[in-house]
């Protein structure tokens, strides 16, 4: 199975209605191993799950830390990128080589970027480390 397919069954289980709009997400990591999130919403917005990070919590669940590439497809005619706190997350647990391919249900289009292109400011650890 692709990346784009499993994340195409993963978003049909989203649970989405407020907005309706769907998102799921695959990543692949350095074994090979695909993990899976959809967008969660609650009735208090902020309190809802995007994807990316659902699929980022089963990797790191699974004992796996580092991210290869990453797969995110959701509703509408255009594709859209991860939300900036997801592409944080994303970053934490890659390197900016890394790809992140966006794809949209109602046709074939897809967008594939770096990561570092679409955080181009990311901080990390080191930024929080402070030097004595």
């Amino acid at each position: 199975m692709t990346l784009r397919q499993a994340a195409k069954v993963v978003q049909k289980r989203s649970y989405a209605p407020y907005s309706k709009f769907r998102v799921g997400a695959a990543i692949k990591t350095d074994s090979g191993a695909i993990y899976l999130g959809c967008n969660v919403e609650n009735v208090a917005y902020p309190e809802g799950t995007c994807a990316e990070a659902g699929a980022i919590a089963a990797m790191v669940a699974a004992g796996e830390t580092e991210i290869a590439e990453v797969y995110v497809i959701a509703d509408g005619l255009t594709p859209v990128t991860p939300c900036g706190g997801c592409r944080q997350k994303l970053a934490e647990f890659s390197h900016g080589e890394v790809i992140v391919t966006m794809g949209t249900v109602e046709n074939d289009e897809e967008v594939r970027t770096r990561l570092s292109d679409l955080l181009p400011g990311a901080f990390g650890i080191n930024h929080m480390i402070k030097n004595d």
